[in-house]
């Protein structure tokens, strides 16, 4: 894979859960499916994941009206249980998921390379959006 030169964002959270919790809630379609969106006008119909090192995982996401659609795929480079997830996309950006026990309950960072297409205001705004509605899921659904 061909390494390209993209502009790294990063977004956080603290998420009051336990990690296992958090860590299955993040990484599981069942759950995926829940909270995978940036705002309540879209939504994440379906979800699979092959959870492992050179495995795919794919969300497809729409807007509830119907009228645009598309699905997000990602393929899996590592894996350590309940601390990092990290994955590159088909365009070969990368992806990388640092879960982090605190006091304050588990620190989720996520950094990821920018797309041109869009800003980065835009990106960052919304896969800030997509970890705080995750955050809302997880803190929320037993």
């Amino acid at each position: 894979m061909e390494k390209k030169d993209f502009i790294v964002l990063t977004i956080s959270t603290v998420v009051n859960a336990p990690i296992e919790r958090v860590w299955n809630k993040f990484n599981s379609p069942d759950h995926i499916t829940n909270w995978y969106f940036a705002s309540p006008d879209w939504c994440a119909p379906s979800a699979r994941s092959d959870f492992r090192e050179g495995g795919t995982a794919m969300v497809r996401m729409e807007s509830r009206d119907g009228s645009m659609g598309f699905d997000f795929e990602w393929f899996f480079d590592r894996i350590v249980l309940n601390e990092r997830v990290e994955f590159h996309l088909a365009d070969t950006r990368r992806v990388e998921v640092i879960f982090k026990q605190t006091t304050e309950g588990v620190k989720i960072t996520e950094s990821f390379d920018a797309e041109t297409q869009n800003t980065i205001e835009l990106q960052q705004d919304g896969w800030q959006a997509i970890l705080d509605n995750f955050k809302a899921y997880a803190e929320n659904n037993d």
